[in-house]
């Protein structure tokens, strides 16, 4: 005996010493893990917040150096607002002379959002409502005011190129007058060019696939809109949610067939108070060198511990089995394989401690049981409470609990049920039963094998799970005294 229980203590010690050895491993792996992954997040971070100054940094060049581009564009507004006033006949008008004239571009949108004359003649045609969806309501409160809007960085859709548009509309609202301007050609943009510091983080970081600065459309400032550069329905989501939430959201994705992740953050301009305020920072980005490292670290991790590893799974295997079957066989019964009636108590009183409504307790008693075992013996009399249990399995619903109460009884818990429901269970596992002793054919000396069932259901006055037993109890005794194979539902009326 002694040394049987020192051959217990020494296997448990060696266990827990094993045990603590992988643990304290497993801890500094991935605590190396983390840091390593916070490095490489640290790193995307940091481009981020480049890009963010780069663009800060342009658009407080326009504001300290390039207030002049406005002035000119409100001027040559209220130019085309005079000339409108004179000939309102678009049709009549010298969009090229204009252009020329004035040094900007010209595009008229009528109240259907759509340009119907341009110095670009290409854009003629351009429904913002089709393209431009989110840019339609600012239209229309800039056609309403009849104040003059000038925006900052923005796209020229065909081009890609960056530009500056304005807005104003005629006397009877029945146009605007939008003004673009190159920002692409001047002396500020080529000083303090973000697009160049873009491409020299993708080419610095081999981490990093693509950088795009997005306008709240979707489009890439610096790049044409083209059918395959628009953003996947995927991308256009995580896109949105950052624009609506301000808050940076990451997808998983594939850049040239490759997995990627899509990173999206949020960002508004502080000099800019126009529809070009709000972008988003679009960084795509991959985890081949973070993954390599990891892969590295794993290997050796690996290597170090493959002995603790086998020993440790070893032991718990062994111990786990050992304790669980104990643990099983204290709480369930060993022929029915249901829970036993030590399990009972606690999970009775566990279910009522929740109050989640109505609980039933059906106690189930086999009627003329004792004959089985007189007529045919124990083992047929344990075969039949064996397939009474299977039946009950089949019945009872899984967030219900069936216990082997003992002998020829047994017991179910429904939580969060209804009077309704516990008499159709009942109703159900007398059917079964019946038809299980009609299958069998037992030859009883003419009694047959039926059940009596006692119902007692929780109120709001009483919830105590000894009251609850008490009234089962009686409402069984009242379906026996009443000639068995029935349930009775116990009333204190």
């Amino acid at each position: 005996m002694k040394s049987h229980f020192r051959l217990k203590l020494s296997t448990i010690m060696i266990f827990f010493a094993i045990l603590i050895s992988f643990t304290i491993a497993t801890v500094d792996y991935f605590k190396l893990k983390e840091e390593e992954i916070k490095d490489s997040q640290f790193q995307i971070e940091q481009i981020e917040e480049t890009v963010k100054y780069s663009i800060e940094t342009i658009e407080k060049a326009y504001s300290l150096f390039g207030e002049d581009i406005s002035s000119k564009m409100k001027t040559s507004s209220y130019y085309l607002l005079d000339l409108y006033k004179e000939n309102p006949n678009f049709d009549q008008w010298d969009f090229q002379k204009l252009k020329d004239l004035l040094n900007f571009d010209i595009y008229i949108i009528n109240d259907k959002h759509v340009i119907t004359h341009s110095s670009l003649p290409n854009d003629v045609g351009l429904d913002f409502s089709v393209c431009c969806r989110k840019l339609v309501p600012t239209l229309d409160e800039r056609r309403n005011s009849g104040e003059f809007f000038a925006d900052g960085l923005d796209i020229e859709q065909h081009s890609g190129k960056i530009k500056k548009y304005s807005y104003m509309a005629t006397a009877d609202k029945k146009y605007l007058i939008q003004l673009g301007f190159y920002l692409q050609d001047g002396t500020i943009f080529q000083e303090f060019n973000f697009l160049r510091t873009i491409e020299d983080l993708v080419r610095r970081y081999p981490s990093v696939n693509e950088i795009n600065v997005l306008n709240i459309g979707g489009y890439s400032l610096g790049q044409p809109v083209l059918p395959h550069s628009k953003l996947s329905a995927e991308r256009r989501n995580a896109f949105e949610q950052a624009l609506s939430t301000k808050q940076t959201v990451e997808i998983k994705g594939e850049w040239h067939h490759e997995p990627a992740i899509y990173r999206y953050v949020y960002f508004a301009s502080d000099l800019d108070h126009g529809t070009t305020k709000s972008k988003v920072l679009e960084i795509v980005y991959n985890q081949k060198e973070l993954l390599s490292i990891l892969s590295e670290n794993k290997k050796t991790f690996i290597f170090q511990l493959i002995i603790v590893l086998f020993a440790t799974v070893f032991l718990s295997l062994i111990l786990s089995k050992w304790v669980t079957r104990f643990i099983y066989l204290a709480t369930h019964d060993n022929l029915t394989g249901l829970k036993n009636r030590a399990a009972f108590n606690e999970i009775l009183a566990s279910v009522l401690k929740e109050n989640k409504g109505v609980v039933a307790l059906l106690l189930i008693d086999l009627d003329n049981f004792k004959l089985v075992n007189d007529y045919l013996g124990h083992s047929a009399g344990d075969e039949l409470l064996r397939d009474v249990a299977d039946k009950m399995k089949d019945i009872v619903s899984k967030k219900d609990f069936i216990f082997r109460w003992g002998g020829d009884e047994f017991v179910v818990v429904m939580p969060s049920t209804s009077k309704h429901q516990a008499e159709q269970i009942a109703v159900s596992i007398i059917e079964e039963v019946q038809d299980l002793y009609t299958q069998k054919k037992l030859n009883l000396n003419g009694e047959k094998i039926t059940v009596s069932i006692g119902i007692a259901l929780t109120s709001k006055q009483d919830t105590k799970p000894d009251n609850l037993q008490k009234n089962a109890d009686i409402a069984l005794y009242m379906a026996k005294d009443k000639g068995k194979n029935q349930y009775q539902l116990y009333t204190d009326k």
